[in-house]
């Protein structure tokens, strides 16, 4: 039997109200801790909601509409609160921004940081705008304090190390998890195209990503183009959000592609198992910062094979399955040429029950154990 542990985890915003990858980690990872016998109270931006939703396990400490200042203000007063009140063993912190202004609190806890990501990098990479060095220093700050440091691959590691000088010895690899039976479903694929009201009789590849720029999808659809030269049919169904929406739908009418793209929106969690088996494959086009990508196990888990680029974590994933569905740069050209092998055949397509098989690697069940077990060493 475990020994009971008691963890704050501060986290960012709530999952019902915002969704994102860090979002649904956090919110999973609170759903699989007690029967780790950790036991939890959560911090988030959002609305009061989010107490009398989690029978005050998460309270939320301030809207997300309240300028960054009251943000950080009332930030350390629920983490000084609630340290005093919960008396924990742990303190984990999901996003720096939040764990910033009670650096001072943190440090005198045992302190183990979940790293979802270059909060800065992402930044510079996506808007180019000169904050990122004001978010490093504030990374640089809550990280420099933890015990431990849980990363979801080893490409996260190397950043961790090379750019935060952060201790080799204080970081470990755990990747990204899912719960694999809620993508379990029993439709084959013609019967989830029919149900979605998709295409039967056309190839049909899946992305769903957040509408941004470092998500490589000017390249997919660069790519796209060229696969409608052998295969005129190809259907690509874009699931997501995201401040390139209309620059995206602009290219594909430029492109010519407007028969052969759908762009979707946000696709619910009750229909995006679906859509994943709808789909011949997915593909996660990322051109950089990709640290597990949930996605890429999630459509494992639904029977769906994925073709990823060689960024990030993505390659830690799916070369012990089949490095054939890694591309072999980042490139459009890369990418179209390993569309068009799957297409063609010569790349084959693995079964759904492989691919279930090998996701179940990433379900919580065979995840939290290890979160735990970091845990209670951040505490001896």
């Amino acid at each position: 039997m475990l020994q009971d542990l008691r963890t704050i985890q501060l986290g960012s915003s709530w999952l019902p109200e915002h969704s994102g990858g860090l979002e649904r980690y956090y919110y999973d990872l609170l759903q699989q801790l007690p029967a780790q016998n950790v036991t939890s109270r959560g911090l988030v931006v959002g609305s009061d909601s989010v107490a009398s939703s989690t029978n005050n396990q998460v309270i939320s400490f301030s809207p997300t509409s309240a300028s960054l200042l009251n943000r950080w203000y009332k930030a350390r007063s629920a983490i000084k609160r609630l340290i005093e009140e919960f008396k924990p063993d742990l303190v984990c912190v999901h996003f720096a921004l939040y764990g910033f202004p009670a650096s001072d609190l943190l440090s005198r806890h045992a302190l183990v940081v979940h790293f979802q990501g270059p909060w800065a990098q992402e930044t510079a990479v996506e808007n180019g705008n000169n904050r990122s060095a004001i978010k490093y220093y504030i990374e640089k700050t809550v990280y420099r304090k933890a015990n431990r440091l849980i990363v979801l691959s080893e490409a996260f590691k190397e950043i961790l190390i090379k750019d935060y000088r952060i201790p080799v010895d204080k970081i470990y690899v755990v990747p990204g998890a899912i719960d694999t039976e809620k993508f379990n479903i029993t439709l084959g694929k013609v019967e989830a195209r029919q149900k979605l009201g998709w295409p039967t009789d056309r190839p049909i590849l899946f992305v769903v990503r957040r509408l941004s720029r470092r998500m490589g999808l000017e390249n997919l659809l660069i790519a796209l183009k060229d696969v409608r030269k052998k295969f005129p049919d190809v259907l690509l169904m874009l699931a997501g959000k995201g401040n390139m929406a209309n620059e995206l739908a602009k290219s594909a009418d430029e492109m010519g592609l407007k028969n052969n793209i759908r762009f979707l929106g946000f696709v619910p969690d009750d229909n995006l198992s679906m859509a994943y088996r709808a789909a011949d494959f997915t593909v996660v086009p990322s051109t950089s910062l990709e640290g597990f990508g949930l996605i890429t196990a999630e459509s494992m888990a639904t029977g769906t094979p994925v073709l990823v680029t060689p960024v990030g974590g993505l390659p830690e994933i799916i070369k012990p399955f089949n490095p054939e569905w890694i591309t072999r740069d980042i490139g459009s050209k890369a990418i179209s040429d390993s569309i068009n092998s799957i297409l063609s055949g010569t790349t084959k397509i693995p079964s759904p029950e492989s691919c279930q098989v090998y996701a179940n690697r990433y379900d919580w069940k065979a995840v939290t154990p290890k979160i735990s077990a970091i845990y209670r060493e951040a505490i001896s």
